[in-house]
């Protein structure tokens, strides 16, 4: 059903082989901080996104169509000279591209409220998975992996989960850092515990939608559209069984609000009545918060 795809944005992408994985912008705002130490925050801008787009951070080829765009922006709330400490809010964006069209759908989106770390424009950012001793490699290298895997898991039951293994094990060795964000039972949407909830075999049903929603539904909506919207069907009951097997995880709640406005079109479109009001019922009750937006579904 073409006409879905329609009242979504849509986005050409061009091709070549042998890319690496990502195709990440990294924006730095330093408006809460005027104008000290602006050439520095350039010179680690730039050397960000250098180090996210020529690291070849799986042995897997991607072609240039394949890449992951994602966007990481930085904002400084606060500097200090004496130590070169940075305290940051870093907002992660990232997309996935849907087969056969030109539409592209969000893939994860999250805030990441201690993007801290200390950064000299004489640092060079290098990875080595045996020695995880800077906070900013070891954040970028950590969202690297996340996103890879969980765009794995989007194209094969489980794809991801050496990767998402190896953002594990990046999690663990930055404890010893010393910043938050790293350890268990800080807070409910810290990077442990995203990652936990999302690889914890109780939530198996979450990676099992992020397959089902998107390459049996998404990717198959425009040329087999009534058993496209079963699987969309299906993996939002899938999404219902992660609630209910760890309440307290935000991860469910998390992926309605990235999908929100694409859950509304697809529901909307769907003609199916009974599947538009299961949709609004698990939707509403994983995030009551957004009922307005449920509501248009229905409709």
């Amino acid at each position: 059903m073409r006409h879905v795809f329609a009242i979504l944005a849509l986005m050409a992408l061009p091709l070549c082989v042998n890319a690496q994985e990502l195709k990440a912008k990294v924006t730095v705002n330093t408006s809460k901080i005027g104008s000290t130490n602006v050439d520095a925050c350039e010179t680690m801008r730039q050397k960000a996104e250098e180090f996210l787009n020529t690291m070849q951070w799986t042995q897997v080829k991607y072609n240039e169509v394949e890449r992951i765009d994602c966007s990481f922006n930085i904002t400084i709330n606060k500097f200090s000279a004496q130590d070169g400490t940075y305290e940051c809010t870093m907002m992660l964006n990232s997309n996935r591209p849907v087969w056969g069209t030109a539409y592209v759908t969000p893939l994860y989106n999250t805030r990441d409220n201690h993007f801290d770390f200390k950064f000299d424009p004489a640092d060079q950012l290098e990875y080595n998975p045996d020695n995880i001793d800077n906070q900013l490699m070891a954040l970028l290298a950590y969202y690297a992996h996340l996103l890879i895997g969980m765009d794995m898991d989007t194209f094969a039951p489980m794809g991801g989960t050496t990767v998402l293994q190896t953002a594990e094990d990046i999690v663990n060795k930055a404890q010893n850092l010393g910043y938050s964000g790293w350890s268990a039972f800080n807070e409910s949407n810290n990077r442990f515990a995203l990652l936990n909830d999302y690889m914890d075999g109780s939530m198996e049903s979450m990676r099992q939608l992020n397959y089902i929603y998107h390459r049996k539904g998404l990717d198959q909506l425009c040329d087999s559209t009534e058993q496209a919207y079963t699987a969309l069907a299906e993996s939002l009951e899938l999404l219902d069984q992660a609630r209910q097997a760890r309440a307290m995880s935000t991860v469910p709640q998390l992926f309605t609000e990235y999908k929100k406005e694409e859950l509304v079109n697809i529901f909307t479109a769907n003609k199916n009545t009974d599947q538009k009001q299961r949709a609004y019922d698990i939707l509403f009750a994983i995030n009551p918060s957004q009922g307005s937006s449920w509501e248009k579904m229905k409709k």
